[in-house]
């Protein structure tokens, strides 16, 4: 059973999320009906502040969770378990709160053939398109043995051993018309307040933030102190797709998750 005082953190933080400013004691018993004194919701409040959950600003103003309470808070309390997504909705709803999502559908074509053309090009043969790369007797030897994976598999290969010409080329013809992104500005406006690196940057306008993403909650790598990055696979206009939803750790992602539900 929730005790008194995670009780109160949690409404202080679906408070704040609703709201998106400072949460005073008389302000939280009121927006819910607390039995609680304002008295004993302060006493609480200094005990959360004190233990790192709660942040006051000035003497006088209200309370706001701190990145280490929202972190906590979104790690147990995310619902985001779809299948299916709505795109309308998505672009819509990503705008209102102020998120950028990154959306990849998956590329499932398998290597069917590796033709060596007059040892100038290599030729890949995959389901339904071709890749040409320039020969190299070690490369034609090397791809020989990709026969039977699909795309994604190969890429991550050709990236793992550093043969990045190869992965350049793949890459992009597997992302070129299955990679977008929504809301761009939210993901620039990030990456200008907290410097992000150019390789990070890059990654995220050509897809390559994708590489071995797994499902789940990210903190940290991808996104700043502060912000929140959750990757999913989801169906998106019936196919098969991931998808990364990035946005600082105030939003209401439950809000989000629930709109987008197709």
């Amino acid at each position: 059973m929730i005790d008194k005082k995670e009780f109160l953190l949690e409404s202080i933080i679906k408070a704040y999320i609703i709201n998106l400013e400072p949460i005073g004691s008389s302000q939280l018993k009121q927006m819910y009906d607390l039995e609680y004194s304002s008295a004993t919701i302060r006493g609480y409040f200094k005990k959360l502040g004190d233990e790192g959950y709660l942040v006051q600003e000035h003497i006088s103003s209200g309370r706001v969770p701190s990145v280490v309470a929202l972190r906590q808070y979104w790690s147990t309390r995310l619902n985001r378990k779809l299948k299916n997504v709505d795109l309308q909705s998505l672009q819509y709803f990503a705008k209102e709160i102020g998120l950028s999502v990154a959306l990849k559908k998956e590329v499932a074509s398998k290597l069917l053939k590796v033709v060596d053309f007059e040892q100038a090009y290599i030729v890949l043969r995959f389901d339904d398109f071709a890749v040409t790369i320039k020969y190299s007797s070690a490369l034609y030897k090397f791809l020989q043995d990709f026969i039977g994976l699909d795309i994604e598999q190969i890429m991550s290969i050709s990236r793992q051993v550093g043969a990045f010409k190869l992965y350049n080329e793949l890459i992009s013809r597997a992302y070129g018309d299955s990679y977008q992104t929504v809301n761009v500005k939210e993901y620039i406006k990030m990456a200008l307040e907290y410097g992000l690196d150019d390789n990070m940057i890059n990654g995220y306008f050509n897809g390559r933030i994708f590489d071995n993403l797994k499902e789940g909650i990210y903190f940290d790598t991808i996104v700043p102190k502060g912000y929140i990055g959750i990757c999913d696979s989801v169906k998106i206009d019936g196919e098969d797709s991931k998808m990364l939803v990035m946005g600082d750790l105030s939003k209401n992602y439950n809000y989000f998750y629930e709109r987008v539900a197709a």
